[in-house]
C-alpha cells in the first residue's frame, strides 16, 4: 500500500502559520524580560491599570449584549425562511469588512454626542465590529440541531420557548460559547473605531497607541505585554471551560 503523506504536508504548511503567530508573541515577551524594571513601573501606573480595567469591562459588557441580542437572531436565521433573509445575513457580515475608522465615523454621525467620549461609545464601537461572531456562531449552532427534535418536544406539549431552552440551546451551546469568546476577543482588540468615538475614558488599546506616539516603543511595549498576557490567559481559561462543558455533556 502506498504511503500517503498528505497529512504530513498539511501539518508542515500549517506549522509556518502557527510559527508566524507564535514568534512575535515570544519575541515581545523575551524583549520585555530584558527590561523588567519598565514592566514593574507600568504595573504600578494607576493610569494603565484603569485603562486595562476599562478594556476588560467594556469587552465583557459587549459580549453579554451580543449574546442577549445575537442568539435570538441566530435562532431566527436558522429556523425561519422569510423575504430578504439573504440581505439580513449579508448585513450581519458587513461590519467585518468595513474599515474600523469608517465604523467610528458612522457611529458618531448616527448617535452624535450620546456616545461621544463615554463608556456607551466604547461599547457601541465594540458591539458593531464584534456582534457578527455571536450571530453567525449561534446560527450555525442551531442549524446543526435537528429541527425534528423540537417538533417532537412540541407534540409532547412543550411550547417553542421551552423546546428552545431544553433542546436547541443546550445542543447549540458549544457553538454559541465559541462565538461569545470570539466576540469578546474581537471587542477587546478594537481600536480604530474607539479612537474616533471615545478617546476617553481611556482603554488599554488606545493607551498603547498614545504611549507609542508620545514616548516610543519602550513605553508602549509593557502595556502590550500585559494585554497579550491577560487576553491569552482569559482565552485559554474560557476555551478550557467550554471544552469541559462539551466533555461533560
Amino acid at each position: 500500500m502506498r504511503r500517503d503523506y498528505t497529512l504530513y504536508l498539511f501539518a508542515a504548511l500549517g506549522t509556518f502559520l502557527i510559527a508566524y503567530i507564535a514568534v512575535p508573541i515570544a519575541v515581545i515577551f523575551l524583549k520585555q524580560a530584558s527590561d523588567v524594571g519598565m514592566l514593574v513601573k507600568t504595573l504600578h501606573d494607576p493610569y494603565v491599570i484603569e485603562a486595562i480595567r476599562n478594556s476588560l469591562l467594556t469587552a465583557t459588557a459587549t459580549a453579554l449584549i451580543a449574546l442577549l441580542l445575537g442568539v435570538p437572531l441566530g435562532y431566527v436565521l436558522a429556523r425561519k425562511d422569510f423575504p430578504g433573509k439573504s440581505a439580513v445575513q449579508a448585513l450581519v457580515d458587513v461590519p467585518i469588512v468595513i474599515p474600523h475608522s469608517v465604523v467610528g465615523i458612522m457611529l458618531l454621525v448616527t448617535f452624535s454626542n450620546s456616545i461621544l467620549d463615554s463608556y456607551r461609545g466604547i461599547i457601541a464601537a465594540m458591539l458593531f465590529v464584534s456582534a457578527p461572531f455571536t450571530i453567525n456562531a449561534a446560527r450555525d449552532g442551531f442549524l446543526a440541531v435537528d429541527e425534528k427534535l423540537e417538533a417532537v418536544a412540541r407534540t409532547l406539549g412543550a411550547s417553542r420557548w421551552r423546546a428552545f431552552l431544553s433542546i436547541s440551546f443546550p445542543m447549540a451551546f458549544p457553538s454559541i460559547a465559541s462565538g461569545a469568546i470570539m466576540t469578546w476577543a474581537r471587542a477587546i482588540s478594537e481600536v480604530g473605531a474607539i479612537l474616533i468615538v471615545a478617546y476617553y475614558p481611556k482603554t488599554a488599546q488606545v493607551l498603547i497607541l498614545e504611549y507609542f506616539n508620545n514616548y516610543g516603543l519602550r513605553a508602549s511595549r509593557p502595556i502590550a505585554v500585559i494585554m497579550v498576557s491577560l487576553s491569552l490567559g482569559i482565552f485559554v481559561i474560557l476555551r478550557w471551560l467550554v471544552g469541559r462543558k462539551n466533555a461533560g455533556s
